[in-house]
């Protein structure tokens, strides 16, 4: 059964005004997590560009592209890498630094994670800025990995994330797209 067509998976979204600081309008998957017919739908439409790609693993990043990206790879019969906050991971990683709005962190993989030359999709909940995402490419590629591309369930494409991923030559999928914010 194909329900891609049958649920709206931007109603599912649940927006909370002003966390986590005034200003900011967060857009909340976990409402649509919950939602089986919605997660199912989601997960459809997030893979549907890379079922006929040579795919052998998702990266997801924590957190909630734990949730997708696992089932993202379930979906596409392949692994999942964890790419997690700095000092998460047990064994040897390598890290990239990005820049938040107030400071730097940096994200971690194991580096024994992928093989050289590995097809590797990237999956995370949402891209804005773009630099989460653009660190964890950066990541993949010093493993040597082929990034495949990049698939989101929301987008916001006034903040650029979209266009920061394809300087990077990196295709960028999206089910969702909240304007003007």
């Amino acid at each position: 059964m194909n329900l891609t067509t049958d649920i709206d998976l931007k109603g599912l979204v649940r927006t909370i005004q002003d966390y986590p600081k005034p200003g900011i309008m967060f857009r909340d998957i976990t409402t649509l997590l919950g939602h089986a017919s919605g997660f199912r739908a989601c997960i459809e439409q997030l893979v549907q560009p890379f079922q006929n790609r040579r795919v052998e693993s998702v990266a997801g990043v924590e957190a909630r592209g734990f949730i997708l990206g696992g089932a993202a790879a379930d979906r596409l019969r392949c692994g999942f890498v964890p790419i997690r906050k700095k000092g998460k991971l047990p064994a040897k990683a390598i890290g990239q630094e990005y820049e938040l709005e107030y400071g730097i962190d940096v994200i971690e993989m194991h580096e024994d994670a992928i093989s050289p030359g590995e097809p590797v999709l990237l999956v995370d909940d949402l891209i804005a800025t773009g630099g989460t995402a653009a660190a964890a490419v950066k990541l993949l590629r010093r493993l040597n990995a082929d990034v495949v591309g990049a698939a989101f369930v929301i987008e916001l494409p006034d903040l650029g994330g979209r266009a920061r991923l394809a300087e990077l030559g990196v295709e960028c999928h999206t089910l969702i797209s909240f304007e003007g914010e």
